[in-house]
């Protein structure tokens, strides 16, 4: 490893997961449920990167970086810590990230939600990553797709080269996309030297590179100011960067990838781990009790304390309709 290149992998903590409702809380989001084999989506990320890091980052709120330290305590991992006091997306929370960094440090940016397999693959595709953002250029990982999934954004690629990124596509357009073959899953992974990413930011979005600049000088031991966050605007790194750069790479790679996103993606999984269903495709989470299904096919049980949710394996991307549903009636189950 070049010394002179020190190898960050910052690990952004947002989202409340509202697809994986009543699974996933406030007061505990998706990330931190041990429900994955006794650990969380968040201590095996940590575990995944630890070996290709010189230095692990945090970025989290004031809701849930506790959560993080309590992660973080149990691995023994020594870790710089930056909580928000608001979510601005990921633009500023990556601005937050490189300016906390040397300028030549490479960061690898992950989120903490991610299920991966084919761990040789993964270590190849990250250390591809890091040798394209030595030479300056702001890599992004192309997961190689394996159905026409709407659920995710989508990179148009020539070998390493960007051609567009799209949005989640409907159903006829995800499967052109596979049809074409040159479509990647966008998987919000990414690596880049500090310096290249905020210039890049500078010249793309001043107001969010400004803004967040100012935040982070008056930042306390990593905790960043209310007032001053809130007059950040609120933009994805996508937009802010990845969209409008010239500098950018794309890592085509064929580790197994899911954002367990969706209790569909959560299913497969689970069933891929030994998981039980019934000879109808019936699965029950959370629930040690007895439970038999009826005339059902491809039924998913979530059972807690205090919720149930009972839903066909296909409507998953509907359940974020019901979070929306409850939050609009100030629902305590939601925390």
């Amino acid at each position: 490893m070049n010394t002179n290149n020190l190898v960050t992998h910052v690990i952004l903590t947002g989202g409340v997961g509202s697809r994986l409702w009543p699974l996933s809380r406030k007061s505990q989001p998706k990330q931190y449920l041990e429900i994955f084999e006794g650990k969380s989506l968040f201590e095996m990320t940590v575990d995944r990167n630890s070996h290709l890091a010189d230095k692990v980052m945090v970025v989290g709120n004031a809701d849930n970086h506790h959560l993080s330290g309590n992660v973080m305590g149990k691995s023994q991992t020594e870790y710089i810590n930056i909580v928000e006091a608001t979510p601005r997306n990921t633009a500023a929370a990556i601005a937050f990230a490189a300016f906390a960094s040397n300028p030549d440090d490479i960061l690898i940016i992950t989120p903490s939600d991610h299920i991966i397999d084919k761990i040789e693959d993964y270590n190849d595709a990250i250390n591809q990553a890091i040798e394209k953002a030595k030479d300056g250029f702001i890599v992004t990982f192309g997961i190689i797709p394996t159905k026409p999934e709407t659920g995710y954004g989508y990179i148009e690629s020539k070998g390493d080269k960007v051609l567009s990124f799209r949005e989640k596509p409907n159903e006829t357009t995800a499967k052109e996309f596979i049809a074409k073959g040159n479509f990647l899953w966008n998987s919000g992974m990414f690596c880049f030297k500090a310096s290249v990413l905020l210039e890049e930011l500078k010249q793309f979005q001043p107001e969010v590179y400004e803004k967040s600049k100012i935040v982070w000088e008056s930042s306390k031991e990593g905790f960043l100011d209310l007032e001053t966050s809130l007059e950040i605007p609120s933009i994805s790194i996508d937009y802010a960067v990845m969209e409008r750069s010239k500098k950018i790479k794309v890592v085509p790679a064929s580790f197994a990838w899911s954002d367990l996103g969706s209790f569909e993606s959560v299913y497969d999984y689970l069933v891929s781990k030994g998981h039980s269903v019934d000879k109808n495709g019936n699965m029950v989470i959370g629930c040690d009790k007895y439970t038999t299904f009826l005339g059902l096919k491809n039924t998913i049980f979530v059972y807690t304390p205090t919720a149930n949710l009972i839903l066909q394996k296909e409507n998953s991307q509907d359940v974020k309709d019901i979070y929306s549903e409850l939050e609009s009636q100030n629902s305590e189950l939601l925390n």
